[in-house]
């Protein structure tokens, strides 16, 4: 009798962390992005137009990727601390 073929198994997407540059499942690293016009956020949808860089929803790993400038780099722009406490407190809500 031939093997059934079901549905195959979905493609996980992964992303690598700017602050310990782990590949891990896309759901589970947070996107910051920078807007067309700049800005840079959170971006809890994971579709928000602009350019991303991805962190671990860890402390640790945003202030990894501060201290080395990694998300400054990946974003291509300036990163104001006022800007990493909102990030940080961002993740820190859920």
């Amino acid at each position: 009798m031939p093997e059934q073929k079901g549905p195959r198994p979905r493609k996980v997407p992964m992303r690598m962390c700017v602050g310990c540059r782990a590949m891990k499942p896309k759901k589970e690293l947070a996107r910051v992005v920078r807007s067309p016009l700049g800005a840079v956020s959170l971006d809890r949808v994971g579709k928000a137009p602009g350019r991303g860089a991805y962190v671990c929803r860890d402390a640790a790993c945003l202030a990894r990727a501060q201290k080395q400038r990694q998300l400054e780099r990946a974003l291509d722009t300036p990163i104001s601390e006022a800007v990493y406490e909102s990030l940080r407190k961002a993740m820190a809500d859920g």
